[in-house]
């Protein structure tokens, strides 16, 4: 049993460093290492104890149970490496961010270190509360059936109608074909709640009941709700951010870069869905395999027939449409890009090509965070790095309402500017964003 117990912690502690994105084994390769790499704490901590029990029980009476002991031992400094890297995210998320001066608030609450190590405290935070499923609006399925679409409030227990408070849209994942607002960005909701947002959590209808354009469309009626209500929950309708992660950072992006595209908003074309800032997390930006990052028959077995639901040789304006990486503009509002280097679900190649292409013509502040050794949905549940992350996407969006508040518009908000400078860093030959000097921090508000 010690030596089933040893092979067994290798070969997690190995995948979490080198998952593959074999077609067979993308799937169970994905979840082992996310989960070991994100609660590598815990891990090392049953590992220690399942041991030092099957030591205890007689596991060293045979020569094989010294190979099984070995393997732990080996499986523990892996896994004490995965901890030490995680920690090297406050590093990470500083250099993305760069030097912002925030006005110091000894009062801001961080992020709970109750959260990180008992990771079902996530839905419970003090000082913050949620009503549930209002809906904001309605859609039908390709057979005709009306689905009514709900969205959640996140916001302050002190928020009172007329507050004028910042807000974000959280946009699920689930690769548009599943997911829901109760199971995703409630550790980003939860944090900005408790630092004064509004957050709003909304579903979208999923393919393969629906396709293109109907996800996006989904969200767009979610910024004309906010629009419309915002001030009955204390926040401004004036200004919203975006954030999302996997198909909901595909969707975050596509939401910042389409304000007003009368495609995306039938029945109501005049409604302002410009957004202040944009944070979409390990996100798709192309649906068209251009640069070879997916595999090679996912346009034709996925997109095609479950996302788009028509093909890419009949219709390839609908994939540039539908393509981030076709839809860089001049006037993006800020953007700050979050991304996995161990991403087996999303290529990182293409978040960073999305960066470079986004940054040659954006006039707003481009920035990019890869999180060396972070997997796919990395900040579904809290962890030391899920703290750091979402740390520092609040210092972020809180310098974007700081600057809207001293009366900036989007377009003048730039590196360097208001406050302290929203510092971009060159991706690096290697494409991950370079280590921020030892000693500096992301911090809240």
């Amino acid at each position: 049993m010690l030596l089933v117990v040893g092979i067994v912690a290798v070969l997690h502690t190995v995948n979490a460093f080198f998952p593959t994105r074999a077609r067979l084994l993308l799937v169970p390769s994905f979840f082992a290492s996310w989960l070991t790499i994100e609660l590598a704490p815990w891990w090392l901590f049953w590992e220690v104890v399942v041991g030092a029990g099957l030591v205890a029980a007689g596991g060293l009476d045979e020569s094989r149970g010294y190979v099984g002991l070995g393997l732990l031992v080996l499986a523990a400094a892996g896994l004490a490496s995965v901890i030490v890297r995680g920690r090297r995210t406050t590093l990470q998320v500083s250099e993305a961010l760069g030097d912002l001066e925030l006005d110091p608030d000894d009062t801001a609450p961080p992020f709970p270190r109750s959260h990180v190590w008992f990771p079902f405290l996530m839905r419970h935070r003090v000082g913050v509360t949620t009503e549930r499923n209002i809906v904001f609006g309605e859609g039908t399925t390709r057979k005709g059936k009306v689905v009514r679409l709900r969205l959640d409030v996140v916001k302050p227990l002190e928020a009172r109608p007329g507050d004028a408070r910042p807000g974000i849209l959280q946009i699920h994942g689930g690769a548009w074909i599943l997911g829901d607002k109760r199971e995703q960005g409630i550790p980003l909701l939860n944090h900005l709640a408790a630092n004064g947002w509004v957050g709003i959590n909304a579903n979208y209808r999923l393919s393969p009941k629906v396709g293109y354009p109907e996800h996006l469309v989904d969200c767009k009626r979610a910024i004309a709700w906010w629009r419309e209500h915002a001030h009955e929950h204390g926040g401004d309708p004036d200004f919203l951010c975006v954030t999302g992660g996997s198909a909901g950072g595909h969707l975050t992006a596509l939401v910042g870069l389409t304000a007003g595209d009368p495609r995306f908003q039938p029945g109501f074309e005049d409604v302002d869905t410009s957004m202040r800032a944009v944070v979409p997390f390990y996100g798709v930006y192309d649906f068209t395999n251009r640069n070879g990052t997916w595999h090679k028959d996912t346009v034709k077995r996925f997109f095609e027939p479950i996302v788009m639901r028509r093909r890419l040789a009949d219709d390839p304006d609908a994939f540039a449409a539908y393509s981030p990486l076709d839809r860089v503009r001049p006037d993006a509002p800020p953007f700050l890009v979050i991304h996995g280097s161990l991403d087996t679900l999303a290529p990182v190649a293409d978040a960073r090509e999305f960066v470079r292409l986004l940054r040659d013509v954006s006039d707003a502040p481009v920035l990019y965070a890869e999180m060396a050794g972070a997997q796919h949905a990395f900040e579904v549940f809290p962890s030391y790095r899920t703290a750091r992350v979402i740390e520092g996407a609040e210092r972020f969006l809180h310098s974007i309402h700081r600057a809207y508040l001293l009366g900036r518009t989007d377009g003048e908000v730039s590196a360097g500017e208001a406050a302290g400078g929203l510092v971009e860093e060159p991706i690096d030959d290697g494409g991950t964003a370079a280590t921020a000097q030892a000693g500096s921090q992301a911090t809240t508000r």
